[in-house]
């Protein structure tokens, strides 16, 4: 077997491995936080959300990308290709959603604590639940098409107008419904960024006038706002992680959409970036969550 092919196969499974291991540790955390606290904060429900989404996009694509890129073929019969790539394609778009509603929720919740906004906090908590499901319901809807066109590849050949995973094939009937289908899912990523920079920077204006209002004030509820910011901070850091990682992927995107056909090489370039965000961000949320540290702690001298 060809050196590079393993060195293909071996970053797509660490990359697999280490990012479900990370998304577990956070739902783990959450689950005994639930338990012992019998609740969870809004901000809590929001991240365990997004760990349990991340780890299904893990499994749906780095699983069988791994098996793929060690050389192994027809991993996959029709209705296995049919559902894996509907599932991935519905919890990767949910990945992003979740992320830009963690970040408008922590924007809402940093805002000045005036009578319109104080009214939207206490509302926020029990919208949660049908916000989400909102999302499933139209990501679902969105990726509906999948379901006829996804095939297992034949031959060997890739045909125009046809996505390529190496274990499955995304085959349009047309150029029409080809551009339609890149320039839904390009545009809907697109206004997803668009939301996340204007939270993003509301938050940040927020952060920096608190800073300000901090060293010269300090009252009885700086605990608490700092919580809050470290909270603000945390939603900072995921949404650079995701402009990063998903622009890139979505370059690619853009690129396989004007070239109507790419190589291997570019579609495990557009994989691994694409599942970069779920892989990191569960580290990324560990080493700024002071609950989840400490819930580790705990197990480390248990």
């Amino acid at each position: 077997m060809d050196l590079s092919i393993i060195i293909k196969g071996i970053f797509f499974f660490l990359q697999t491995s280490t990012g479900v291991l990370g998304n577990i540790i956070i739902l783990t955390c959450y689950a005994h936080i639930a338990f012992n606290e019998r609740k969870l904060m809004p901000v809590d429900s929001i991240t365990s959300h997004l760990a349990f989404v991340n780890i299904i996009v893990l499994l749906t694509r780095g699983i069988p990308q791994t098996m793929t890129s060690f050389g192994l073929h027809n991993i996959l019969n029709h209705h296995g290709c049919v559902f894996v790539i509907f599932v991935y394609s519905t919890v990767r778009a949910l990945s992003v959603c979740i992320t830009c509603l963690l970040s408008l929720f922590q924007s809402v919740t940093i805002a000045p604590a005036t009578c319109s906004w104080a009214c939207l906090k206490m509302k926020i908590p029990q919208y949660l639940m049908p916000c989400s499901f909102i999302l499933w319901l139209a990501n679902m809807v969105i990726c509906v098409g999948l379901l006829f066109y996804t095939t297992v590849p034949q031959n060997g050949t890739i045909p125009k107008y046809t996505i390529s995973t190496g274990y499955c094939h995304v085959k349009f009937p047309s150029e029409l419904v080809f551009n339609v289908y890149g320039a839904v899912y390009t545009t809907r990523d697109a206004l997803i960024v668009w939301v996340m920079i204007m939270s993003s920077g509301y938050i940040l204006f927020t952060l920096y006038r608190h800073n300000k209002q901090v060293r010269s004030i300090r009252s009885s509820n700086s605990s608490k706002s700092t919580a809050e910011m470290k909270a603000a901070e945390i939603v900072i850091c995921l949404v650079i992680l995701y402009v990063m990682f998903y622009g890139i992927d979505n370059i690619i995107w853009i690129y396989m959409i004007i070239k109507t056909s790419a190589s291997p090489d570019i579609v495990d370039l557009r994989v691994f970036f694409s599942s970069s965000y779920a892989s990191l961000s569960p580290f990324l949320i560990i080493s700024f969550n002071k609950k989840i540290q400490q819930k580790l702690c705990i197990k480390c001298i248990s």
